[in-house]
Formats: structure tokens, C-alpha cells, sequence
């Protein structure tokens, strides 16, 4: 392991462990707590890529601890070795490390319809960034293309967030966020100068919500992006359906996603039960060049299919296939992985 790496990695531990000193030492004096916990994920990953393959052991360990009634701090980090052909007409592999807080930040319930974070959080653009990322969640090893739009490059902004319900009833449920980010340059904890926010309906009857997102870009390059989505889970049946927009100054583009889990054949832990077939359709254009929006060159089209099978245990086997169709070359991607999804209590509250 290189020096860089090690560094990156002890310093990261240092910061997890003080943060649960910090937090031991406040759960010593509340009272009435819950437990805290370490969840995650652990997965192994490969990717073909127009016939080169790579390979990726990952783990991402989420900490979570309730301080009293009001406070929660929270954290996810990442940590990988990706393993990958030499250029040229070298032969063998290469490898990379990395290691990195995907968030850490503190949650205040304010009240009812108000809950103040402050720290490192996840951009709220959108939903794959805060909903789909974590590798025990997601259906594909890769994030959709127009997933950098709008979640500043880094897909974490440093400051404060509100968020909450302005609204609920019966009949719907709206939900809101509104955060400021400071220009950040530290190792652990970059992020851009930026503000935006996002606002989402959820009707429970037919479980369906749509949301919009905005972000402004306000250090170098001011710029703009916004965004919608749409999910819909029909009630009773096994069916998921997932889609977003988003556009930024000189590109824009949606991906579309539906899942549907066999459980029909025998119950959800039958052994067709346990199989999901995906589909995903998502396509980006551009109108100017910009290396700086994490977009592709030229005009993408890109279908992927998927077949994932849940086994016992929280172990999941995920397989996928993409065309990825451009006019700078079209190519296949094959990916597959095994991931587990983890949770054990930190240490029990007096």
C-alpha cells in the first residue's frame, strides 16, 4: 500500500474513532437513548469494459447514534482497491487506492416539520445521490450518467441543510430541503460553494411522488442545474418504477428504471421468488463541450439490464449487461458483484 493511501486511510480512522469518543462520552450522560449502530456494505465488483476488465473489493460502513431524543449523528464512509489492465502494451494490473467520508453530520429535530443538519451531507439533488448510492441499495455497480449534474462534482456539500414536511395529510404529503454549501478544500471534506434545495409530493394512496431539485453553482463558473423525478410503486404488486431529469448549463439527459421482483412464483424467498429482473434506459446530450460537468463527450444512449438474485442472509448477486451507443464509439459493459449488507450494534446505553 502507498504512503498516500495509508495516510488517507489512518486518517480516517482517527476521525471515525473520535467521532464515536465524542459520542460515547454524551450517550455516558443521557438518558432514555437508543442504541447506536455500524450498518453498511461489503461487496466485491467486476467491470468489463470493451474488453477490459477491472476489479473492485469494496466496503462502506454507515455509523449512526441517536443522542438523546433530539440529536443524531451519522456517517458513511468508502473504502476500495481497484484493480485495473496496464495502458498501452504493458501487461498485468494496476491498482488504486481509496478511502473517503461519503458524509458526517449531525441531524437536530427541531420540530415536527423541521430538521436542522450541519456537517458534511450528501447533496440533496435528485434521489440516486441520497437514496440509491449506498452499494447495498442500488441495482447497478454503476451510477446512472447524469448522475454529477447538479451534485457539484463531489456529490457532498459542507455547511447546514433544512429539510422536513411543510405539509401532510390523507391524501399527500410534501416534503422539502433547502442547504447552503462553503467552498471546501480539504482532503477529507471537499465541497463547492453552492446553494439549492429540492421540494417532493407523495401521494400514499397510489404511492406515487414527484419532486424538482435545484442547485446554484456559486464559486468559478457560476451556473445553474435543475432537475425532476418521478417514482411510482403500485400498491400490491412487486413493481418499482424510478426516473429522473436533470440539466445543467451545457448538457442535460433522464434516466428511466424499473425493477420487478418474482415474488409471485412461491413468495419472495422461493427460489424464483428471489430473482429480480432490471431494465434501465437513460440517454445524455450535449450542447457545448464542458469537462467540468462529469457528463460523456457526445450524445449517449445507453440501455442496461439487469438480473439480480437475493439470497438468505443479505447477500445479493448482481449481474448486468449495457450497450453504451455514442458517436465516439460504442462499446459493451458486462459488471457483476456480490454484495452483503451488514448491521451489529456499536455498544449498548446505560
Amino acid at each position: 500500500m502507498s504512503r498516500l493511501s495509508l495516510f488517507m486511510v489512518s486518517r480516517l480512522l482517527k476521525r471515525m474513532v473520535l467521532v464515536a469518543i465524542a459520542v460515547e462520552a454524551l450517550n455516558l450522560s443521557a438518558s432514555a437513548q437508543n442504541d447506536p449502530y455500524v450498518s453498511g456494505g461489503a461487496g466485491f465488483i467486476t467491470s468489463t469494459k470493451g474488453g477490459n476488465t477491472s476489479y473492485i473489493p469494496v466496503i462502506a460502513p454507515a455509523f449512526v447514534a441517536p443522542i438523546g431524543d433530539r440529536l443524531l449523528v451519522e456517517s458513511r464512509a468508502t473504502i476500495l482497491e481497484s484493480f485495473f489492465p496496464r495502458g498501452g502494451n504493458q501487461s498485468g494490473y494496476d491498482h488504486e487506492h481509496f478511502a473517503d467520508l461519503s458524509y458526517l453530520q449531525a441531524d437536530i429535530l427541531a420540530s415536527r416539520y423541521t430538521t436542522i443538519v450541519g456537517g458534511e451531507f450528501l447533496t440533496p439533488f435528485g434521489t440516486y445521490n441520497e437514496r440509491l448510492s449506498p452499494i447495498w441499495v442500488s441495482n447497478f455497480s454503476e451510477a446512472p450518467l447524469i448522475f454529477s449534474l447538479g451534485t457539484m462534482s463531489t456529490a457532498s456539500s459542507v455547511g447546514g441543510m433544512l429539510r422536513g414536511s411543510a405539509a401532510s395529510a390523507e391524501q399527500f404529503n410534501i416534503t422539502y430541503t433547502a442547504f447552503f454549501s462553503a467552498a471546501s478544500t480539504n482532503e477529507q471534506f471537499s465541497a463547492q460553494r453552492a446553494t439549492g434545495g429540492q421540494v417532493s409530493v407523495y401521494f400514499p394512496k397510489i404511492q406515487l411522488e414527484a419532486g424538482a431539485s435545484y442547485d446554484r453553482r456559486l464559486q468559478d463558473t457560476h451556473e445553474n442545474f435543475s432537475g425532476v423525478h418521478v417514482w411510482w410503486e403500485p400498491a400490491g404488486s412487486n413493481l418499482r418504477l424510478r426516473s429522473e431529469y436533470a440539466r445543467g448549463a451545457h448538457s442535460l439527459g433522464y434516466w428511466i428504471e424499473a425493477d420487478y421482483r418474482l415474488a409471485h412464483f412461491g413468495g419472495a424467498e422461493s427460489v424464483i421468488g428471489r430473482i429480480e429482473p432490471v431494465f434501465r434506459m437513460q440517454q445524455t446530450f450535449r450542447s457545448a463541450p464542458d469537462p467540468s460537468d462529469g457528463l460523456p463527450v457526445a450524445n449517449t444512449t445507453q440501455p442496461d439490464f439487469a438480473l439480480d438474485y437475493r439470497l438468505p442472509h443479505e447477500i445479493r448477486i448482481n449481474t448486468s449487461y449495457s450497450r453504451e451507443f455514442s458517436s465516439s464509439g460504442n462499446r459493451n459493459i458486462w459488471q457483476t458483484g456480490v454484495v452483503y449488507r451488514f448491521l451489529i450494534p456499536a455498544w449498548r446505553v446505560r
